[in-house]
């Protein structure tokens, strides 16, 4: 069984750049192997010979996060990071390059593989979980097994933040992660198996492998529903606020990381000046993967965690052209004016009990509500 702890104030360590360069140096003179997994696995020393040598240092847990500087590319703002872990593992000197990105929910990734082709141009977002719909089967990516510790979130916030001068790199993700088929969603057994041994313990999983939160009936965010339990403590379980920023989101950004009311499990609620939402949430297990990643998982229903803005646009490369939503049908407002690809999910998440309650409970003020959302407001 997997031990479990609750940790806060994780923060980036206080050496130099350079200093953090020099230790981590020091543990390849002394003979730890980099173990990429793409281009750079035939020649592992290419990477620190392009400039991907580490400036930053988090630990959780026994596990070591070595970080190089910020970089963007045309998906993302991105690290190569560097992840060494503790306990059998460290006995094995390996350190696993991977790669660390942020997305539009604002949480911080560890991409399991990518493809890239004339047609097909994607990052790989973790495991696969099945779907029903339509009388049948689908296989869709469980973007939250990438999702990196809620534990040292606020800290990468604080290394992105800081940086004075962001490089692009259309290279980096290539060098360290497996180019997989155009047709391959499925990450490969470096990422997966260690989640399997994982859950293979039934003691590991939580709340028995079962949902902790879901809706009563399709498309009502007012039936929404959680194990007994397994609600946000919003009384006693705060455990840090932290801040950071977001042009896509007008502002300051607030990020509240809360206990469950039984400490199973902890939630990352994300206020922005019109807008919260919810990241899913995650286990309190300690046991972390070469990707950076815990290995157990929290089941409940992803439109529970629909981000303040999401994916709403007509796709025209199909014909006729076909409206591609992740916003719950009948809930997407007004078009963002940063990325007209997503809509605002608030007529969907102000609904929710849960965001209400967060309301209440910390005493953060509605926004006034945009001209699609009224309309929603009025016609519901």
């Amino acid at each position: 069984m997997l031990d479990t702890q609750i940790v806060t104030g994780i923060r980036p360590c206080e050496l130099t750049k350079s200093q953090v360069a020099r230790e981590f140096m020091a543990l390849i003179d002394h003979g730890a192997r980099i173990r990429p997994s793409g281009r750079a696995r035939a020649r592992p020393s290419l990477l620190l010979s392009l400039g991907y040598v580490p400036r930053h240092r988090l630990r959780l847990f026994d596990t070591t996060y070595y970080l190089a500087d910020l970089r963007y590319d045309e998906d993302a703002r991105f690290f190569v990071a560097y992840v060494l872990l503790g306990g059998e593992a460290a006995r094995q000197r390996q350190i696993f390059p991977r790669y660390f990105y942020k997305d539009a929910s604002l949480v911080w990734r560890s991409a399991s593989h990518f493809a890239r082709s004339e047609s097909e141009n994607w990052i790989g977002k973790g495991d696969l979980k099945r779907v029903r719909e339509n009388g049948g089967v689908a296989l869709y990516s469980a973007e939250e097994t990438t999702n990196l510790p809620l534990e040292i979130q606020p800290a990468l916030d604080l290394i992105s933040r800081k940086a004075d001068r962001v490089r692009r790199d259309l290279r980096a993700l290539g060098l360290v992660l497996r180019q997989a088929p155009d047709r391959r969603i499925e990450p490969y057994q470096d990422f997966s198996a260690p989640r399997r041994t994982a859950a293979s313990d039934p003691r590991n999983l939580i709340h028995h492998g079962e949902r902790v939160g879901w809706f009563a009936r399709r498309n009502d965010p007012g039936s929404l529903r959680f194990a007994r339990g397994y609600e946000p403590d919003f009384a006693r379980g705060i455990l840090e606020v932290t801040h950071s920023g977001s042009r896509l989101y007008g502002g300051e950004i607030r990020k509240f990381r809360i206990l469950s009311r039984n400490q199973k499990i902890q939630y990352q609620f994300v206020a922005a000046p019109k807008q919260i939402w919810i990241v899913p949430p995650q286990a309190l297990t300690i046991e972390i993967s070469s990707y950076g990643v815990r290995t157990i998982d929290v089941c409940a229903d992803e439109d529970l965690f629909v981000p303040g803005f999401e994916y709403h646009y007509l796709d025209d490369s199909e014909e006729p052209p076909r409206l591609y939503s992740q916003i719950p049908e009948g809930f997407a407002g007004d078009i963002s004016e940063v990325d007209p690809s997503r809509a605002d999910a608030s007529p969907w998440l102000e609904r929710l009990p849960v965001i209400r309650e967060f309301r209440r409970a910390i005493g953060f003020p509605r926004a006034p509500l945009s001209q699609a959302t009224a309309r929603l407001r009025v016609s519901g």
